[in-house]
């Protein structure tokens, strides 16, 4: 599993012209699942999302987690970064799940999540989103659980 976060003062997704998912200060997460991905990748993966270190601390450190802080977390699912970019003009998507795996593990995920932490907001799978975002810095990680 694969996920590009981006820290925000604010985020939201709309699908259809209504806004299915908004959070304020937090991180925006758009999740990629790639074939193979299980359980121990949505386990870690949000580990990774929950306790990676990207929020200033009273010296404007980047030392305090999510998990810290409270803030929100939006998770959306984007299999497109899962694209193999090697070569060509085009890319190719059998680096990224099948739709029913992906829509497995992200839902997997994005479960696991709302036990764990009390702000989660989530995307459509498989719908064409609108995400907008202001983001806070810029502040922005490429995560990848193995």
């Amino acid at each position: 599993m694969i996920a590009l976060i981006q820290r925000v003062a604010e985020a939201r997704v709309e699908v259809e012209n209504e806004i299915v998912g908004r959070i304020g200060s937090g991180l925006l997460a758009l999740v990629g699942v790639q074939p193979g991905d299980g359980e121990a990748q949505a386990q870690r993966l949000l580990e990774r999302l929950l306790g990676y270190r990207v929020f200033g601390d009273a010296d404007g450190k980047m030392n305090l987690s999510l998990a810290q802080t409270g803030g929100g977390l939006l998770l959306v699912s984007q299999f497109t970064l899962a694209a193999d970019t090697r070569s060509g003009m085009r890319p190719g998507f059998s680096t990224a799940a099948a739709p029913a795996e992906g829509e497995r593990w992200f839902n997997r995920l994005v479960e696991l999540a709302k036990i764990r932490h009390p702000a989660v907001e989530i995307g459509r799978f498989g719908a064409h989103m609108k995400v907008s975002l202001v983001n806070d810095g810029p502040v922005t990680f490429w995560l990848e659980a193995r």
